[in-house]
């Protein structure tokens, strides 16, 4: 593939994925708000950005089986503990936006749980077989991630368990 279409492709990905996340976090506000019908909208565009990103990231050659796609979010979770969050993390409380310095420990700090989980998941998948995964609950404040039963707070920014989504 020729350098200027593979860059475009990751741009085209980035982009659709973050109009995917942004309208579907517009749609529970505008729940929220009473708005049920803008809403829906939101949600069914959200899903159509995320049809364009997958046929972008499937353009690319980007999605292996399940071992290479859990290599790939290994190093994408390792990635944003041990680089990424530490320097914005730090960058915001030199800044002093706590807003951002909030967000970024709360990002860093659920991310090791996730490189874990994912690490977990491929020793399974390399032997050649699933995971055996009990209910994993993930907080909506910060994304705690635990697999079992949600905490009766979370550790990371105290959220009690009832707030817990299931999954």
């Amino acid at each position: 593939m020729h350098e200027m279409t593979k860059q475009n492709l990751h741009n085209a990905f980035g982009g659709e994925s973050q109009a995917h996340m942004k309208y579907n976090i517009y749609a529970d506000k505008a729940e929220k708000e009473g708005r049920p019908n803008v809403a829906r909208l939101f949600r069914a565009i959200a899903y159509a950005e995320r049809v364009h990103a997958t046929g972008h990231l499937k353009a690319l050659g980007a999605i292996g089986d399940t071992l290479a796609n859990l290599e790939t979010a290994i190093a994408g979770e390792t990635f944003e503990c041990t680089e990424m969050y530490p320097v914005y993390h730090e960058d915001a409380k030199f800044q002093g936006e706590k807003a951002a310095e909030r967000s970024t420990l709360y990002a860093l700090e659920a991310e090791k749980i996730h490189a874990e989980m994912y690490t977990a998941a491929k020793s399974a998948a390399a032997a050649g077989k699933d995971i055996e995964l009990k209910d994993v609950y993930i907080c909506p404040v910060c994304g705690h991630t635990i697999e079992g039963e949600a905490p009766d707070v979370c550790p990371i920014c105290g959220v009690k368990k009832e707030m817990y989504k299931k999954f």
